[in-house]
């Protein structure tokens, strides 16, 4: 073996060794010591990586939770009260109990409502058909029904129902992760306050025309009247832009708005009937 032969295996052997040695240094100079109870945390999570919470998915959310000294910013909505409650035990902190919430499409402006005007022709997805056109109705505000919220839902909370314009959400599914929420383009879809027996008393409408023009493109539009905030006692219904909004965190179920709307507008959903009172006939007196 020739001296050149031995001097190359030399150098790069030696080269190698420091190459070695400077990035075991650097490795301990730079290393992430990662908190233990990441781990403990993301496995008391649901595992949905919904990104309801805020974050990237669970293991972000995991992280969020170990470095914040308190909970009540932050929230899983998937597990609800009874995660957070786990959550905040094995970290050692108070767990803040919050409202469950779910979906709901503001919109009423089913086939039988809203007539169809004119007809799209071209690639049918909410958020292309909303950048180039109103809609198939005269109602610009309401819902295009052509369920890219369904396609974002992961948890099949959402009903296309065929033929009837605009998609359901079943209260049941939904885990209020807001997924259909950032996915209309129209801005229909907002988060409620759950409540028991998932009773709503909802505006079901968005439109900001003013009433004549509102009620000409829908039947059941609202035309901002003001009657139902009025009637409600509670400070819960807002007139604003023309349009009626009702706080779920302030309603009572009272249902005293729905039936001074006088276009329907108001949606009351999963209550007993109305009893209906008898109509009392007085027999007219004998003439004197």
């Amino acid at each position: 073996m020739s001296i050149t032969v031995v001097y190359t295996i030399v150098t790069l052997a030696v080269i190698g060794a420091a190459a070695a040695v400077i990035l075991y240094f650097v490795a301990q100079k730079f290393k992430v010591v990662e908190d233990p109870r990441i781990d403990e945390v993301d496995e008391a999570l649901p595992g949905a990586n919904c990104g309801g919470c805020g974050y990237a998915g669970c293991r972000a959310f995991a992280e969020a939770c170990v470095k914040a000294s308190e909970l009540g910013s932050l929230n899983c909505p998937v597990g609800g009260n009874d995660t957070m409650g786990e959550v905040a035990s094995l970290l050692g902190l108070e767990a803040v109990k919050k409202d469950p919430r779910v979906a709901y499409i503001r919109c009423n402006g089913t086939c039988d409502h809203r007539p169809k005007t004119s007809s799209f022709d071209g690639v049918t997805t909410c958020s292309i058909v909303s950048s180039v056109y109103s809609g198939e109705s005269d109602c610009q505000f309401g819902c295009l029904g052509y369920g890219d919220c369904y396609d974002a839902c992961e948890f099949d909370a959402i009903d296309l129902r065929e033929g009837m314009g605009v998609p359901l959400i079943l209260d049941d599914k939904c885990v209020a992760c807001g997924a259909c929420v950032d996915a209309c383009p129209k801005s229909l879809i907002e988060m409620r306050k759950k409540m028991p027996k998932n009773r709503k008393i909802v505006v079901s409408c968005r439109n900001q025309d003013k009433g004549g023009v509102a009620r000409k493109a829908c039947k059941v539009a609202c035309i901002g009247c003001g009657k139902c905030e009025k009637e409600c006692k509670f400070d819960a219904i807002t007139i604003k832009n023309n349009l009626a909004f009702i706080d779920s965190d302030k309603c009572k179920l009272c249902r005293k708005c729905v039936p001074v709307c006088p276009t329907n507008a108001i949606t009351e959903l999963n209550f007993p009937p109305r009893k209906v009172k008898p109509v009392v006939i007085k027999e007219c007196e004998p003439a004197k």
